[in-house]
């Protein structure tokens, strides 16, 4: 008996062993097409036998159409053997596994791809750039625990603790602007690379240097702001390339989560470091993680997914259909994105919240300490609580953000109520502070303040990416300048507000810069691109 079957289209010729029936098959039939049959696939010219004793297929490329030959030798059936040659149940299998994978983005048509193959790239890179920010706050906000013991054990004022802790702006200063332009130039996985490794070892120093004297300590906390400030504009610009809008405020926001799970994980495990090893180990131990991170990024990041050989083709075509050119910049228009108001709406807004958020970052555990009587294990333990429920919300935030969007509200309304609650929210629980009468009620009015000051993932940091996203390190990298100026000099005058007042004044500061910034960011933000 010989075997022949109609697919799409059949031509007949007098059939013998040696005279196939000719079938014409399309690419998407066949990507998700099985075949009983052994066959040999020619494509272009070239060729690939499967081999087998029932038959041959052998597929051509013709006039820009795919052809598949099947040569067929007799033999006998048995009654199972005709039930697995049923094509049209095969075909009409292929079609619907080719509808399930474009419906979900993804291909389906292989069955043996393990679930990690088929796990997004996309999410790879934003699960690396997470875990980034996670080290990133565990290194930072060590040191708002070990300046406790180190402030005793080497007789520090509150001036000098003040200053220490704003060194380390002096260096995440200098690389915001040249980590986005070098990000939107060379790529953002090598700029985040070099950034991570870079204060890692910093951190890992830190012991020694304050040893050695106060000028070194300030040096090596200066250094390490240098490896962190090309973190925020180098992960702009890697996703940015990477993640398509409809998923931007999501993927910001978890990484953006990983600095506040950081500060949890910091704030947490500092105490106990300290408590059963000195003040040293928090630095050492932490520091050395980033070594481990680096060796993961090497081998699984890229910049753009066209550099990416391993990123499925369905994938890419997902994120190149609507995302930012992932040609390089060659050239920053300084003075087109200096003309800009909405460009200066986030320089504003960036300064006014960030002012009030490394207030908090840094001296919360000084407050717990000084203000509620907490011990030095409590006061770790407590200003954990306020980063949990940024964690939460700013994730919450982003699920909000892109579900507005996907039901059709305007991207520029999304980002302006997102951050006025960003805002308002804040500058309402610090207001309370100074009328509650218990420390139970003061760690609340500080995670609720945290909570909602988290919104502004889908606010303001989302926006660099909707108005400028070719720029969008270079942006982000100009308006965390400003953000890092308010580090610098909030941090600093908080020391020197403690000194000659009280934490009611600190925070008076911190509620007017909120509301400041709430008023610009209405009038003269978009969530329009005004820059291609």
């Amino acid at each position: 008996m010989t075997a022949r079957a109609s697919l799409i289209a059949f031509y007949s010729p007098p059939l013998h062993h040696n005279s196939p029936p000719d079938i014409l098959l399309p690419r998407r039939i066949l990507a998700g097409t099985r075949f009983e049959l052994p066959f040999r696939i020619i494509c272009s010219g070239s060729s690939r036998d499967y081999s087998g004793s029932k038959g041959l297929v052998r597929l051509k490329i013709r006039n820009g159409r795919l052809r598949a030959d099947v040569k067929s030798k007799p033999y006998d059936l048995s009654d199972s053997e005709r039930e697995a040659l049923k094509f049209e149940d095969t075909l009409d299998g292929a079609r619907r596994r080719n509808a399930a994978g474009v419906r979900g983005g993804e291909s389906s048509s292989n069955d043996e791809v393990s679930w990690l193959e088929q796990f997004p790239k996309r999410w790879i890179i934003v699960l690396l750039c997470f875990s980034a920010f996670l080290l990133c706050n565990m290194d930072r906000v060590n040191m708002s625990i070990a300046i406790l013991p180190m402030a005793s054990e080497f007789h520090w004022s509150p001036t000098t603790v003040g200053l220490i802790q704003s060194s380390f702006f002096w260096g995440y200063l200098l690389t915001q602007i040249a980590g986005g332009m070098w990000a939107d130039t060379v790529g953002g996985k090598r700029v985040l690379g070099f950034g991570v490794i870079w204060w890692s070892l910093a951190t890992a120093f830190t012991p020694v240097a304050a040893k050695l004297g106060l000028p070194f300590l300030l040096v090596t906390r200066a250094v390490m702001g240098i490896g962190e400030g090309v973190a925020m504009p180098a992960m702009n610009n890697i996703l940015s390339r990477w993640v398509p809008v409809s998923e931007r405020s999501r993927s910001l926001a978890f990484v953006y989560s990983g600095m506040y799970l950081g500060s949890v994980t910091g704030l947490a495990f500092s105490p106990v470091l300290i408590h059963n090893f000195g003040w040293s180990s928090v630095f050492y131990s932490f520091g050395s993680l980033g070594t481990v991170w680096f060796t993961l990024w090497l081998n699984k990041a890229q910049s753009s997914p066209l550099e990416d050989p391993e990123l499925r083709p369905e994938e890419k075509a997902l994120i190149l259909r609507d995302n930012v050119s992932n040609e390089p910049v060659k050239s920053i228009p300084w003075r087109l994105i200096l003309s800009k108001s909405p460009v200066w709406a986030l320089i504003v807004s960036h300064f006014c919240h960030n002012w009030g958020t490394f207030i908090l970052l840094t001296w919360m555990p000084t407050y717990y300490h000084q203000v509620l009587k907490f011990n030095l294990m409590e006061s770790g333990m407590l200003s954990v609580l306020p980063w949990l429920t940024m964690a939460f919300s700013a994730n919450f935030g982003g699920w909000i953000a892109d579900s507005l969007v996907s039901k059709g509200m305007s991207v520029t309304m999304v980002r302006k109520i997102m951050q006025t609650i960003g805002f308002l929210g804040p500058a309402f629980f610090l207001t309370q502070l100074s009328h509650v009468d218990s420390p139970a009620m003061a760690v609340l009015c500080m995670a609720c303040s945290q909570g909602t000051d988290a919104f502004s993932q889908s606010g303001l940091y989302s926006n660099h990416q909707d108005i400028a996203p070719r720029y969008s390190g270079v942006l982000l990298g100009l308006s965390n300048t400003a953000g890092v100026l308010a580090g610098v000099f909030g941090t600093a005058a908080t020391g020197y507000i403690l000194q000659h007042g009280s934490w009611d004044n600190v925070f008076e500061v911190s509620v007017g810069l909120y509301l400041v910034g709430t008023v610009v960011w209405n009038l003269f933000s978009t969530g329009e691109k005004i820059l291609d």
